[in-house]
């Protein structure tokens, strides 16, 4: 059956449960309990509660119970609807380099019919937050004139990136061609590409309409998740997916906010295989890499944690299955971030108290968030502490020496090293002697685990430092120039770090993108990830 299905609506049993098979007893991960831990963290960067997306996800799956679709049809369905903002943190720097906080602003965009008059106040209202008021009328006067431009290149970053995580994350050929619709609409009105009614794949119009539905049902019930969606019948959504919402609100909506979504959305999941090691591995590489592009600061950092981590437990002497977990800890670590706006992570003043308390909020949101699934809770317990400190002086949770095993102290010792090895906006990058340094100092004042400190800076091997040889695809100044545009620096902030002139910062930039096939930053530095560049950057 084609995936547009026959158009035919049948009517399901009151509060129908999610159809699916029951969930497997092993405690081996499996692919939509890890996409479904993600989805938790793409929640918390859309403003919204966590388990947002599985409820979405449960009523596009009722949606499709009303409609003659078959199987794999399903399938995408219940996947755009979990998915369906994947690619939302990966452009969240740019977000609030226009809009200030990238989150408050996301929870506002299901305010509104997002098109014309009310797209524009909002993100006008949303500009120059913070600054006085005569450079807050500069900045909108600015924004003003180059608000299409700089908003269709915005969602076109988008929606690349969400195609390329949907494919690094096992998905099939069809959900990245299916992902980068997730801002057109039914009218022809939406982004990048114009895309009107029946050109929107099916599976992207139930998922549109089921995230908006599913607000307006926790935040004002079934009425108003009714009212919303046929005030924009037509124009944002698909009429006849509207109507058939409409006449349905009730059997779609029911238990909807009392059921627990985990198992059920879990249930209709349309693959219960547990992953195997490889597999599992490919995914939570992944889903580090998505984390760490929620800032330019960081991109690659999750990669290189990891390495050192797991080298580091090697040179302990920890058990396989121990340097195991400490790999695939250093992977999804900074899932959390994902939580905190770009707002906090890439301002170069100090730290309100409010804001610090929000960042130290992110490694508790990972280990909750990695917590769910059954065969990743001794992970989430390593990865929720790497902020901790002997001393007590960590966060979240103030931990101190008894309470943080062999692997937590070595994450933590880890993460801080590679942390200093990296710029921030509010200091330089340091160099290996000078992160070796500051590590043995935190060593010295109770903080970081002696020996684990030690491990760290032997796997680390950073007295006799080696780089890589620059691919030859590459020039070595291709390279600089590559590290500082995944740095989210433009041609000018690139011109100034290497002395050179603006238009050959340009040219530079001109020619990675063709040689590599990227057309953005966030495209650019996901190359640099899957083809191991990172590491050349030392």
């Amino acid at each position: 059956m084609a995936e547009q299905g026959s158009g035919k609506f049948h009517r399901p049993p009151a509060a129908a449960q999610p159809a699916g098979a029951a969930l497997r007893d092993g405690t081996d991960p499996t692919r939509p309990e890890i996409l479904a831990a993600l989805s938790l963290a793409i929640d918390l960067g859309l403003g919204q509660p966590m388990e947002h997306m599985l409820r979405a996800a449960l009523m596009g799956m009722r949606i499709a119970d009303l409609m003659d679709v078959g199987q794999l049809a399903r399938e995408h369905i219940y996947y755009a609807n979990l998915l369906a903002w994947i690619g939302c943190h990966a452009d969240s720097f740019e977000l609030a380099g226009l809009f200030g906080d990238d989150i408050s602003f996301r929870a506002n965009y299901y305010l509104i019919d997002a098109h014309g008059l009310p797209m524009f106040s909002l993100m006008l209202g949303h500009t120059g937050g913070g600054l006085g008021a005569w450079q807050r009328t500069a900045r909108r006067a600015r924004f003003a004139v180059t608000a299409k431009a700089a908003v269709t290149e915005l969602i076109r970053s988008h929606c690349t990136s969400a195609g390329q995580l949907a494919h690094r994350v096992g998905l099939d050929q069809a959900m990245p061609e299916i992902l980068r619709h997730t801002f057109e609409r039914w009218d022809g009105k939406g982004l990048p590409a114009g895309r009107a009614g029946a050109e929107i794949p099916l599976p992207m119009r139930i998922a549109q309409l089921a995230d908006t539905a599913e607000v307006f049902l926790r935040t004002g019930g079934v009425g108003a998740a009714a009212a919303t969606i046929k005030a924009r019948r037509g124009t944002q959504f698909d009429p006849d997916l509207a109507d058939l919402f409409c006449e349905h609100a009730q059997d779609l909506s029911a238990g909807l906010l009392e059921l627990d979504p985990w198992p059920a959305a879990l249930a209709a999941a349309p693959d219960h295989a547990p992953l195997n090691g490889e597999d599992l591995d490919s995914i939570l590489a992944a889903v580090g890499d998505l984390a760490d592009l929620k800032s330019p600061w960081t991109a690659g950092h999750s990669l290189a944690v990891a390495a050192l981590a797991a080298a580091a437990a090697g040179e302990c002497g920890l058990k396989a299955a121990d340097v195991e977990v400490l790999r695939r800890a250093g992977w999804v670590h900074d899932l959390g971030r994902m939580g905190v706006s770009n707002a906090v992570w890439d301002k170069a003043l100090p730290l309100s108290s409010v804001e610090r308390e929000r960042l130290h909020m992110y490694p508790y949101l990972s280990e909750r968030i990695l917590g769910r699934v059954p065969g990743m809770r001794r992970v989430a317990v390593v990865a929720g502490a790497h902020r901790e400190r002997l001393d007590g002086s960590g966060y979240p949770n103030g931990l101190a020496g008894p309470d943080l095993d062999a692997a937590q102290r070595i994450l933590a010792a880890a993460d801080a090293y590679q942390t200093y090895l990296e710029p921030r906006p509010h200091r330089g990058e340091m160099t290996q002697h000078a992160a070796g340094q500051y590590l043995c100092g935190q060593a010295r004042a109770g903080q970081l685990d002696k020996d684990a400190v030690n491990s760290v800076l032997v796997a680390a091997g950073h007295r006799n430092a080696r780089r890589r040889t620059p691919p030859s695809k590459l020039t070595g100044r291709e390279l600089e120039v590559l590290r500082l545009l995944c740095r989210g620096m433009n041609n000018k902030d690139i011109a100034d770090a290497l002395s050179i002139a603006p238009k050959t910062a340009r040219n530079h930039v001109e020619h990675i993108y063709h040689k590599i096939g990227a057309t953005n930053r966030v495209s650019a530095t996901l190359y640099a990830l899957d083809h191991d560049l990172w590491g050349g950057f030392g």
